[in-house]
Parts: structure tokens; sequence; C-alpha cells
């Protein structure tokens, strides 16, 4: 599904700084990915670049035999509203916008009607056990509230691939074990492909794949090392 070879990225803000210095990577569908490094390794540029949100300066970038390169803006605005689910570290939910409007959101952009894209939003809502705060802005939810209307608004058009950059970071330990166990149920029962970019080997223990970066390059990938066997919550997330 993804394809990333010898991809290199220079930002010329001041001096150059070379980011990524010849990333080489393969993704297939429904892997469950993590992307481990310190800050200032390049996995954030790097999931910026799979996501059509940066571009790359030389290297072949390949979405489900694609070539991804200098796309022209609505372009690529359409492979990330069909393809790509995001989600950040800060959330990143609109503060004047209730939960239902903040899951609703994508289906918007998509020309769905009001009536239509409030139902589904608050379907999803009710998935993760957040109906009752369906019309709660964000300044009224915890963390861990926030952070699973980002999921719900993530997955309500039903991506190929979620993009997560650090989804536990603002989250107290017991609140970013039920986030990273959403994201692996939904890779293993939706078939989502998902890649997790973290600092974190807790979280990145939970998944199947590890690649490691320092300094802008791969240094080793960690392959089956999930050691998390226990159960997800009875009936699953996706009813």
């Amino acid at each position: 599904m993804i394809h990333l070879e010898n991809i290199h990225k220079t930002y010329y803000a001041g001096s150059p700084l070379h980011v990524l210095k010849g990333i080489s990577l393969d993704i297939a569908a429904g892997e469950f990915v993590s992307i481990m490094g310190a800050s200032g390794s390049g996995k954030s540029t790097l999931l910026n670049i799979l996501g059509i949100l940066d571009t790359y300066d030389a290297g072949q970038y390949m979405l489900n035999d694609v070539l991804i390169k200098d796309l022209s803006e609505n372009r690529a605005a359409d492979y990330r509203n069909r393809m790509i689910g995001f989600i950040f570290q800060s959330f990143n939910l609109i503060p004047f916008k209730n939960a239902m409007e903040n899951v609703a959101l994508p289906l918007y952009y998509m020309g769905w009607s009001r009536k239509k894209r409030n139902a589904l939003a608050m379907d999803y809502l009710e998935r993760l056990g957040l109906k009752e705060w369906a019309h709660h802005l964000p300044s009224e939810l915890s963390g861990g509230q926030k952070q699973r209307v980002a999921i719900a608004r993530a997955i309500i058009t039903k991506p190929q691939i979620i993009l997560a950059d650090e989804p536990t970071g603002a989250l107290d330990s017991k609140t970013s074990e039920e986030v990273i166990n959403l994201l692996k149920q939904l890779n293993e029962e939706e078939k989502m492909t998902i890649v997790v970019v973290t600092h974190e080997s807790g979280v990145a223990y939970h998944t199947n794949k590890i690649v490691h970066i320092k300094d802008g390059i791969i240094g080793n990938i960690e392959e089956n090392v999930s050691l998390d066997t226990s159960p997800f919550g009875q009936g699953g997330l996706m009813k």
C-alpha cells in the first residue's frame, strides 16, 4: 500500500536542515506500524509526507501504486479526504463546534447533507461511548474524551489509512492504554492500516512493527513485536 524509496527532505528556513536522509520503507495494507524516535529525528516530517501534508525533495512515494509527487492542492486534498484519517496529539478539534459537529466535519467537505452527517456522527460517538457528550464543546471534555472525538472524526469516512501523530502524548497512562487499544481494535476489526508516530516504547510495543528512526535515517525495523494479547471490550467497537 505504501512504498517509500530513498526519500529526502530539507528545510531551508535559515540554514538548510536535512531532516530525512534517504528513507526507504514499505507498509502493507492492514499493518499496524509505529515510527519511533526522539524529538527531531524526522518522524513527524515522515508522517506529514505520508499524509500528503508536506512534499519531499527527492525519492519516490507510491500510495496504492500511485506516485505522490507535486500534486495540485485539490488532488492532494481529494486523496487525503478519501484515503487518510488523521489523529493528532493536540486533538485539533474546532473549539466553537460541539463533539458531534467536529466528528461530522469530514462529511461536510464531502458534500453530505447536515442531517445525514450529524446522524452518522452520533452513531460513531455512541460506538465510542460519547453519545451523552455529543453536544458538549471541546473545552467541556477530558483529554481522553477529546481524543475519542478525534478518533471518531478520523474514521467516520472509513479511510484505508489512519495516521496518528503522538496520539497519547497529552494523556495519562490509563487513558493512553484505552486510546491505543481503540486503534488496535480498528486495525484488527476494520482492517485499517494504522501508522503511529511515538517516542513512547509502551505505545510502540502494542503495534506489530516498529520502525526506529534516528537523525533522519531508519536504524532498524522490529517485526511482530506486539506483546498485548488481551481482548478488547465486549462486542467490539464497530457493531
